[in-house]
């Protein structure tokens, strides 16, 4: 994780979370239903989950609240700052750290039933090395589910419809603002999955949502000319991984 992405959200952590008003809800991104909707993670009652890139940590706390042990690690001091808040607000308990989830080796090995993330992977500059290290974190027959924005969402123009990147240029992607400078990394979706295979995983599911419709829980519908309808009707914003530890 670079210098660049904690500075982001360090700065821009206040903005996000009051302009998008995310619920505490278990979510997957723009354009995608809940898990409630999706029910990927089952029974969540004495699981003990851990969410990397917790952000806000409405995941998290969506989770505390049907019963989970929760852990939440996230980069950024002002997003922790806002989870615990959220946290306390909702009367939950969950075990927040600040730290880059590119390395976990803080974990005890085998201990998580679940290691979920939403939206927060693009921040990782090598996926398979994260891959690694959550399969090494699961329990025996644990699950890793995760969403990230669409790779083919990201090379389309969402006013014109027209392709303006190519969708085999993958990796550090940087965009300047007056504040601060955001950067993602791009990949392919075959990058994706083979490197979920490669470290062990089985994919039991790998869901693009209809984005045709709007989804009642979705809080970023429409935001920052990004999520236009127009879009969302050609392409999903979003794709959704759940894979599992057999061994």
């Amino acid at each position: 994780m670079t210098k660049e992405i904690k500075k982001w959200w360090e700065g821009s952590s206040k903005d996000y979370q009051e302009e998008c008003k995310i619920p505490v809800d278990i979510h997957y991104g723009p354009g995608a239903p809940n898990e409630k909707r999706l029910r990927f993670l089952g029974k969540l009652k004495g699981k003990k989950v851990l969410e990397i890139g917790c952000g806000g940590a409405q995941c998290g706390i969506a989770m505390a609240k049907q019963g989970a042990k929760v852990t939440g690690i996230d980069l950024s001091k002002e997003q922790l700052k806002f989870a615990r808040g959220l946290a306390e607000k909702n009367k939950v308990k969950i075990n927040f750290i600040q730290g880059s989830y590119q390395n976990l080796k803080r974990f005890k090995l085998g201990k998580y039933d679940i290691v979920f993330s939403a939206y927060a992977l693009h921040y990782s500059p090598n996926l398979k090395q994260v891959f690694k290290q959550v399969y090494n974190v699961l329990k025996k027959n644990g699950i890793f589910v995760f969403s990230l924005d669409h790779p083919f969402f990201k090379i389309v123009d969402p006013k014109t419809l027209k392709v303006r990147a190519s969708y085999f240029k993958t990796g550090k992607h940087i965009e300047k603002y007056t504040k601060a400078t955001f950067i993602m990394y791009d990949h392919k979706i075959s990058d994706l999955f083979n490197s979920l295979v490669e470290v062990g995983f089985v994919v039991e599911k790998m869901l693009e949502p209809d984005s045709r419709r709007r989804y009642k829980e979705d809080p970023w519908y429409g935001l920052w000319d990004l999520y236009l309808p127009k879009i969302q009707s050609k392409i999903p914003p979003t794709i959704i991984f759940k894979v599992r530890k057999l061994k």
